[in-house]
């Protein structure tokens, strides 16, 4: 059997194969983007890796630079029911100084819950210190086991060897398991960091309020920490205080009965996190 083309066949082949040929080059140099990303592809910018916030109002929760909807979907907090006068008191606590003491008293006596971000250092060296955290009531959450920058690691075995790590010193020390808080070190992370912390049973904490406080050789006066903590205190606030200041030491008996007297109360995490 045997097929004949004229020139002008031989014409409208030609002419379809360019149009055919322009097509397949446009959908290789421009393919087709997906418009409705997902909910995952929203959540996070991938540009975002160190905690921020903005304080338009006096009295007002602050905006983060992720907001409180985005971070829930990967079990992450920065802030806590903005209709309740409660308040989240949480710690950082890179290494023991002498001032853990006087802040547990504080609490005691306030009969106020917080949550202690440790790292391996403190562990090992204050273990009295992190038994009596748990012994009166304390979350003791995880810090990681050596403070890196989190969000600099992509390696997910290294990612959990850094919590699980200090997940073991505090059990090796208690025996009981660690509760499943993360703050990451600086407040530096990623969307990957989130979804990691997630896969491994953790809730991230942020924070709502904080001030410079962590400098020991330039420590605030009691005004300047009240200046900073009393006007910006919140609904559902998660304060974040460094263990190291001598100054919150020296001011959170009265700290805690000033944000009292305004009739707030203070809660603990694991009611965030259940709520």
């Amino acid at each position: 059997m045997f097929i004949t083309i004229t020139r002008t066949g031989l014409r409208r082949i030609g002419v379809g194969l360019s149009v055919f040929a322009v097509l397949t080059a446009v959908f290789i140099l421009f393919p087709r983007e997906n418009t409705e990303p997902t909910a995952a592809e929203q959540a996070v910018p991938a540009s975002v890796s160190d905690w921020g916030l903005s304080f338009q109002t006096e009295g007002q929760p602050p905006v983060g630079n992720v907001s409180a909807e985005e971070l829930r979907q990967y079990n992450a907090f920065y802030v806590g029911d903005t209709s309740k006068k409660t308040i989240y008191l949480t710690f950082d606590a890179g290494y023991e100084n002498g001032c853990t003491p006087a802040i547990l008293d504080a609490l005691k006596k306030h009969n106020a819950p917080a949550c202690f971000f440790v790292v391996g250092n403190f562990i090992d060296t204050a273990p009295d210190l992190i038994k009596r955290m748990a012994a009166e009531g304390h979350i003791v959450g995880n810090h990681t086991l050596h403070h890196p920058d989190m969000s600099s690691i992509a390696d997910k075995s290294a990612f959990t060897a850094e919590l699980n790590g200090l997940e073991e010193k505090y059990t090796a020390l208690t025996g009981q398991p660690m509760q499943k808080f993360y703050r990451p070190p600086q407040g530096k992370f990623s969307e990957e960091n989130l979804r990691q912390a997630q896969e491994l049973g953790y809730t991230t904490v942020f924070w709502s309020l904080a001030y410079v406080d962590w400098y020991t050789d330039n420590q605030p006066t009691d005004e300047q920490a009240f200046s900073k903590l009393l006007p910006r205190i919140h609904n559902g606030a998660i304060v974040l205080l460094h263990s190291t200041s001598e100054t919150n030491a020296r001011i959170l008996d009265e700290l805690l009965t000033k944000w009292e007297s305004a009739g707030y109360t203070f809660g603990a995490l694991t009611d965030l996190a259940s709520g």
